[in-house]
């Protein structure tokens, strides 16, 4: 039953990951291809080792996958604003379908020099 269990955590995980990988492939900008890989992949990743400290019940190897989770949940996020920001102030193109831009103001005003 705990095969089954893992089997079942694997197979979503797997699929987790491989939506990530065709949304890089086929999303058209940026922004949205970072939204794919860091929401799916992150996921997958997630269930995936669910599915290993399922398997192999041992404290250490628990402990190895809940590191790794707590990694994955706290640098993601980081990561993604830090490359968004590295693309837009490299004025990356953006796909159809964007309305507004709210950086667009902030990078204006930071780039103002105040002199005496």
């Amino acid at each position: 039953m705990i095969e089954w269990i893992a089997a079942f955590f694997l197979i979503f995980g797997s699929i987790f990951m491989l939506i990530a990988a065709i949304g890089v492939v086929k999303l058209p900008d940026v922004y949205m291809r970072m939204h794919a890989i860091t929401k799916a992949a992150s996921l997958g990743a997630i269930l995936m080792l669910t599915a290993v400290s399922i398997l192999y019940v041992s404290w250490i190897v628990w402990l190895e996958a809940v590191m790794v989770v707590i990694f994955i949940i706290f640098t993601t996020p980081v990561a993604t604003q830090m490359i968004s920001k590295a693309a837009h102030e490299g004025h990356t193109p953006k796909g159809d379908g964007y309305i507004m831009d709210e950086l667009k103001d902030s990078n204006e005003n930071e780039k103002i020099e105040i002199t005496d």
